[in-house]
């Protein structure tokens, strides 16, 4: 471990490790298999890029995207690791240029996709020069259980049967329990240790909202990022378009990522996403693993995914360099409608696994409790403490019916007089009086519930209903979704047990509102003692740097080190070595430039340098 804490700190100008990243080094280092599951952002890639360094060979990396694999290694050159990829971008003379730097040992990590590395070329050039482990990058697409399956992943069991000696470590950011026994059995892998961090991303704030206006609604959080990179999920390939387009129009330099855009110029909006030329892009779930950019502030899902696992993956796109990032969730009944009519030719037991997951994500939307506990318990994991400080529910953000009890009592009144057999639709139509040829013909215009609500519009109605779904007082059965009492639900009607009813939302031009934002705890504490202006001109000459040597901004510097910078000011090359995320070649490369702006920007403005307590 002081091999590897040395290395660390020379190559990537950290002094501490994350949680469970020294436990999974050492897997690497003992030569014994593993399964690695830390939330996205966790540091995953330094559980196998450090110990690669002081083992002798080379390591080969699995990654699923040319994209990701040329950020990956962009990132490693430029931090002073000799690394390279094999993909179908290179020339057949560069592959062999790269063949020839791994058979002289010089290249310490080597990027392949699934498909190229299980070619009987690819296994027998590999048993000449006898990797040092294979790392198995985004494990998850290995298990027809994870959101994002990938048949080829399949493939990769061949590494067990051609190099019987060699370790295999698995890497993910998202595995239930279930995904990680698929990848320990497709694997083959032997005995391995298993490690799982905390699902917990407590610097992002997650909100959640039903969709009323989108467009408004999506213009509002891009406004509050308004120097700040942004991904925006859609479902459909025309919302893509669509939004897009409107955000384009309203003045925002928007682009558009789906699987029906040619290869080409999915390729050019990444990169001009990555590289800062365009500040938002907007996606279907087909922009995913390839994103790699670490300082993107915000995710928005302008509609409801498809499971809890697709959204902790997605969202997970935000903050990754650690700092404050928001996750907001826009979602309507039609969204889940939408999913289970994409889904509808499944094969029978993925179907209802598709289905099982899908009343996941819903439950979550229709939520009202912590959501940061919503989803590390769905992932079997407990939260400590009462309150996250990171979302709309702790924030107080949400606002409760007054008379949530009464309320609750009228719907599930309404419930037990229908018998408990029909559907939430018929049930708020019955508590709203409507005089539905239907229901008049059933004689359940007579109930002593119908009309209770009257005064309320049905879709209120029909998100209350939800909600009591959501919080376990009802649940839905059989194929029409027929609302029955539980336990808890009685415990209502009894008035021993009280739900809490959200309020509608006030729809208005600009979208809802009387939601008041709050600034999270870890948004404040991310910028005490930043400089803001020194922070802009810092990230201005990282765009021209990177403008400068063809590369993202954010593999220059994270934002991370540029406020450490701007909150520190250090003057020196010692003072300069203090600062976290600078290694030995950045600070040869990028030192002198750094505090020549550091110190001419302080004399400006009469600031002082080389402030204690880093």
């Amino acid at each position: 471990m002081e091999s590897l804490q040395d290395v660390i700190h020379r190559t990537w100008g950290y002094d501490t490790l994350r949680p469970l990243q020294a436990e999974a080094m050492q897997a690497v280092v003992d030569g014994r298999d593993s399964v690695v599951v830390l939330p996205t952002g966790g540091g995953k890639s330094l559980c196998f890029q450090a110990p690669a360094l002081i083992m002798e060979g080379t390591a080969v990396v699995v990654s699923p995207l040319i994209a990701l694999m040329h950020d990956q290694v962009d990132g490693l050159v430029d931090a002073g690791v000799p690394a390279a990829y094999v993909n179908s971008t290179l020339s057949p003379d560069e592959r062999r240029r790269t063949a020839n730097e791994v058979r002289s040992g010089r290249v310490k990590l080597l990027y392949l996709s699934p498909e190229r590395l299980t070619t009987e070329r690819t296994l027998e050039f590999l048993a000449e020069v006898r990797p040092s482990f294979f790392a198995v990058d985004e494990a998850h697409c290995i298990s027809e259980w994870g959101h994002d399956f990938r048949p080829d992943y399949r493939l990769l069991s061949v590494l067990k049967e051609r190099f019987p000696e060699t370790a295999v470590h698995a890497y993910t950011a998202t595995a239930t329990e279930q995904v990680r026994r698929d990848i320990v059995r497709e694997l083959h892998l032997r005995a391995p240790a298993i490690h799982v961090g905390s699902f917990d991303r407590p610097n992002l704030v997650y909100r959640v909202e039903r969709r009323s206006d989108r467009s408004a609604q999506i213009r509002a959080v891009v406004e509050r990022h308004p120097d700040d990179s942004g991904v925006v999920y859609c479902i459909r390939r025309a919302d893509v378009e669509e939004v897009c387009a409107q955000l384009v129009e309203q003045g925002h330099k928007a682009l558009p990522y789906h699987a029906g855009l040619a290869d080409e110029v999915r390729r050019r909006n990444q990169d001009a996403f990555q590289r800062d030329r365009a500040k938002i892009i907007v996606a279907t779930v087909a922009f995913g693993m390839g994103i790699d950019k670490s300082d993107v502030r915000y995710v928005v899902h302008a509609g409801a995914p498809k499971s809890l696992e697709s959204y902790q993956q997605e969202s997970g796109r935000a903050g990754r360099d650690g700092l404050e990032a928001e996750c907001v969730l826009f979602y309507s009944d039609n969204d889940f409608r939408t999913w289970r009519t994409l889904q509808q030719d499944l094969p029978p037991q993925a179907l209802a696994g598709a289905m099982a997951l899908l009343q996941g994500i819903e439950g979550y939307c229709r939520g009202v409790d912590c959501r940061h506990r919503a989803l590390v318990e769905y992932f079997g994991q407990r939260l400590a403490g009462e309150k996250c400080g990171a979302c709309d529910m702790c924030l107080d953000e949400a606002e409760f019916v007054d008379d949530s009890l009464q309320t609750a009592q009228k719907i599930l009144s309404c419930v037990v007089r229908l018998r408990e057999s029909f559907g939430g639709d018929y049930t708020a139509q019955v508590l709203v009086g409507s005089k539905e040829q239907r229901i008049v013909e059933k004689g359940h215009h007579k109930l002593s519930t119908f009309g209770l609500l009257q005064e309320h519009d049905k879709r209120q109605v029909r998100d209350w209903i939800e909600q009591l779904v959501g919080q376990g007082c009802l649940v839905k059965g059989g194929e029409y979704g027929v609302l029955q009492l539980t336990p808890d639900g009685r415990d209502v009607l009894s008035g021993t047990y009280s739900p809490r009813l959200l309020k509608a939302a006030v729809r208005s031009g600009r979208g809802e509102r009387g939601r008041v934002r709050k600034e999270s705890k870890s948004g404040k504490e991310s910028w005490e003692g930043v400089d803001r202006g020194l922070f802009d001109a810092l990230r201005a000459w990282r765009r021209t740097r990177a403008d400068e040597r063809g590369l993202p901004p954010f593999i220059i510097f994270g934002d991370a080190v540029l406020r450490d910078l701007a909150r520190y000011r250090p003057s020196t090359q010692e003072a300069l070595m203090q600062i976290k995320g600078i290694g030995q070649k950045k600070r040869g490369e990028y030192g002198a430039e750094l505090l020549q702006a550091i110190i001419a920007h302080c004399r400006e403005n009469g600031l002082g340098t080389d402030v204690q307590e880093m």
